[in-house]
């Protein structure tokens, strides 16, 4: 029968042994060393003054009265270094990186994962939950190449399904972006997190459309209308009314409402002009009453006839347009005869 226990060689109290409070408080330093066993650092130089129970991994090149004790774990008790050699299997929590490592008989390792590698949640300076199994809080995160490359994947089951990347302010949704409910990639917005807009969707097939990009196709009410010089008109139908475009207040001295622009902006405007007959007349496309954008103009003419006009403007959101005209023409109203299209680039 050996004298020591076979894993941590804790000395066994013989029979008739003399003095048998050595052996047992031997046993109970050895035991106070392994038991939860705590490594303040790996270390080549010991401490000057040492803390009772403080223990240290010695590093390869361990001097002083460390030389030549490499690999050992060095625990001062009782004024003095008591020496264990660790054995494959040992567990051992090290305060400098505040790491679980396991000895496999030559290094100390990181503790493993499952056979397959998986963990079933993981929280970087953050607690994951059964939803956000993977939880990171940190000022950046960078996922690098290795080798030349580097996909970031999100796969879902379903077309149906979502696969998104979400972008919020204080927990609320503010953007999203990815296959949100089928299989065409969209950007979408929100200004409370419950409602919200496609600003972009793009086909499988490459075609991209803006639904939310401020358009129209305005038009005066149908029919034909001889106008005074200086008078305006406004609009009556939208054939296409898109991103906020709207119809206001009745124009100053004319008929029909304001073209009201939904946001700021730079805008493509463009007005046709179909007349019956002319002694010549401008119409343009004014902005707020005031300021004119552009000008068809005609010449005297006895037969039907057609002008256009179209600018490049800047427009404030809340800014509205109308048609001002000039000399005298018998005009046709109403939709692919006289109206203007307006759309943000």
């Amino acid at each position: 029968m050996s004298d020591q226990t076979s894993n941590l060689a804790l000395p066994y109290i013989l029979p008739s042994q003399a003095q048998k409070h050595v052996p047992h408080n031997e046993a109970l330093q050895r035991l106070d060393a392994v038991v939860q066993l705590t490594i303040i650092a790996e270390t080549r130089t010991p401490p000057p003054t040492p803390e009772e129970g403080a223990c240290y991994l010695l590093a390869t090149d361990a001097d002083g009265v460390w030389a030549g004790k490499a690999g050992l774990l060095a625990m001062w008790q009782d004024g003095a270094w008591l020496y264990i050699t660790p054995k494959p299997g040992w567990r051992a929590f090290f305060l400098e990186t505040g790491q679980i490592r396991a000895f496999n008989g030559g290094e100390w390792q990181a503790m493993s994962l499952a056979a397959d590698g998986s963990v079933p949640m993981l929280g970087i300076n953050a607690t994951p939950d059964t939803v956000n199994r993977l939880s990171v809080a940190s000022p950046a995160t960078l996922l690098s190449h290795a080798g030349q490359g580097h996909q970031l994947k999100l796969n879902k089951a379903e077309a149906s399904d979502t696969g998104t990347l979400l972008f919020q302010t204080g927990w609320s949704g503010r953007a999203e972006m990815g296959l949100a409910g089928d299989d065409r990639f969209s950007i979408k917005v929100s200004a409370d997190g419950s409602n919200w807009l496609t600003a972009m969707n793009i086909s499988a097939d490459g075609v991209v459309h803006t639904p939310a990009q401020p358009a129209a196709r305005a038009s005066p009410s149908p029919g034909t209308a001889t106008l005074a010089s200086a008078s305006r008109t406004g609009f009556a139908d939208l054939a296409i009314q898109q991103g906020g475009f709207s119809l206001g207040a009745v124009v100053p001295a004319g008929v029909g409402n304001r073209l009201v622009v939904p946001a700021s902006g730079l805008y493509l405007l463009s007005l046709n002009v179909s007349t019956l007959t002319s002694s010549s007349h401008d119409t343009a496309i004014e902005a707020n009453g005031a300021t004119v954008l552009a000008t068809a103009s005609g010449v005297a003419s006895a037969v039907p006839s057609r002008q256009s006009a179209s600018t490049i403007v800047f427009l404030n959101e809340g800014d509205w347009l109308s048609l001002l005209h000039s000399g005298s023409a018998q005009y046709q109203f109403g939709p692919t005869q006289t109206e203007l299209c307006a759309v943000m680039l």
